[in-house]
């Protein structure tokens, strides 16, 4: 028989005798309260495992248990009742952090099932990971490999120096060519991100190097390309080994000259930009096959890092999930907590999509966590959620067009909030899309 005291809060005299005695024939100790007010008071002066309340009981809304409950049991179950059932109701209830939510006429057997369900989950309750060393930013790590990549964008971002990044697609690129920037004389002065991959070959030029009214169909006014933007800044050149190669003399001779010439004029014009290029191709192999010039490797390629997958520096899973927790706890309002259990789940995972795919599933373990509890089982059930229907699938690329599909139709197609959602620009979005033919 169990032996653990329960307080159930309940004005109708008749359910309320109905629920303890039914509570009591299963072997609880049960203490009853008539109203809000009345277990408030009882909750000042002891901890209950588990708490059932209705929600509409007097002046104070049986939403306002859950706040002395839990603060006086962290553990606490909270059961609501209610037989005026809101979709306002129980988004409070849930925000709240209610173990359950019961809608009125109810079978007692749904009573007694329910609380023996939360005190198993009482009885079990993990302890939650501790993070020792909150992590500043979502490029954070203590991996030899990730120290290595901190200790050379210390030592490069002083410097002018060019530099280039390599590695798979939500390593984190972009962030270390901000901190490059960060780090550098030029940190009051523009960022520039360009996406190579996703700006039509015939459009590149004119978007790097601005064009003239006139130069062509369509150019209906003097433009400075994003280069001239940046003057005293940073530009980066995101998938730059996607540059058509024709194209690519031309950005090797503006590296050497630092000098621009818009589409249609008639005269350079010198400007002072720092370039950071980053692709996740491997360049030096482009360049064996002819597909990528070896004159502009060399210039690209003054100071060269290579980012590791997650796959290879999973102790730093801990730091970046805990980062990712408070980060989107913050966000919406929640209170989600990982334990030790979440944590190894987190780890054992491969993560195909890197720090950005852990990235999203904590957001959607923050929001969607039972009980706001991010335990192995929450994150075994999000990953086998979005887990690729087609075992058969291998490559990086397939894995990443089943994601983005999965994204479109979580969002209704809704393309701005896809691109939000999978940590990439809109336009880049739509390259994809047209890659995939959808």
């Amino acid at each position: 028989m169990a032996q653990q005291r329960l307080l159930v809060v309940e004005d109708d005299p008749g359910v309320r005798t109905t629920i303890v005695t039914c509570l009591e024939l299963e072997g609880y100790d049960v203490d009853a309260a008539s109203s809000t007010k009345e277990a408030i008071e009882r909750l000042a002066a002891a901890s209950y495992p588990i708490v059932i309340s209705d929600i509409y009981t007097d002046a104070r809304p049986g939403l306002d248990v859950l706040e002395p409950a839990r603060r006086k049991d962290p553990g606490c179950s909270v059961i609501l009742m209610t037989a005026r059932g809101t979709m306002e109701t129980v988004m409070a209830a849930t925000r709240g952090g209610a173990f359950d939510y019961i809608a009125k006429p109810f079978d007692l057997d749904r009573i007694i099932e329910t609380v023996k369900r939360a005190e198993a989950a009482h009885g079990e309750l993990e302890d939650e990971a501790e993070a020792e060393d909150l992590a500043e930013s979502e490029m954070s790590g203590s991996s030899r490999r990730m120290v290595d990549i901190y200790k050379t964008v210390s030592q490069v971002a002083p410097t002018d120096a060019t530099v280039l990044i390599e590695g798979e697609t939500g390593t984190g690129k972009e962030l270390i060519a901000r901190m490059v920037h960060r780090f550098s004389a030029r940190a009051s002065q523009a960022f520039v991100p360009v996406d190579c991959a996703s700006i039509a070959p015939s459009l590149l030029e004119s978007e790097l190097f601005g064009h003239t009214k006139g130069a062509f169909t369509g150019a209906d006014k003097d433009r400075i390309g994003v280069f001239e933007a940046a003057n005293k800044g940073t530009t980066f050149l995101d998938e730059i080994g996607e540059i058509e190669f024709n194209f690519q003399l031309k950005l090797l001779r503006f590296l050497q000259e630092r000098e621009v010439r818009p589409v249609g004029a008639s005269r350079s014009k010198a400007v002072d930009v720092r370039i950071v290029a980053a692709t996740n191709k491997d360049l030096q192999k482009l360049v064996d096959e002819g597909k990528f010039r070896q004159d502009l490797w060399f210039r690209l390629n003054v100071i060269r890092m290579v980012l590791p997958p997650l796959r290879e520096r999973r102790g730093d899973v801990p730091l970046l999930a805990h980062f990712f927790t408070n980060k989107y706890n913050a966000r919406y309002g929640r209170n989600a907590k990982l334990t030790d259990s979440g944590l190894k789940a987190l780890e054992e995972h491969t993560w195909p999509g890197n720090v950005r795919q852990l990235q999203h599933m904590i957001e959607r373990l923050t929001i969607l966590a039972p009980n706001e509890r991010i335990d192995g089982e929450a994150v075994r059930d999000a990953l086998s959620a979005m887990e690729p229907r087609d075992h058969s699938i291998e490559t990086l690329a397939d894995a990443e067009s089943e994601q983005i599909r999965r994204v479109l139709a979580a969002t209704g197609g809704n393309k701005s909030r896809a691109s939000q959602i999978l940590g990439i620009e809109r336009k880049t979005l739509y390259r994809k899309l047209e890659r995939m033919k959808l």
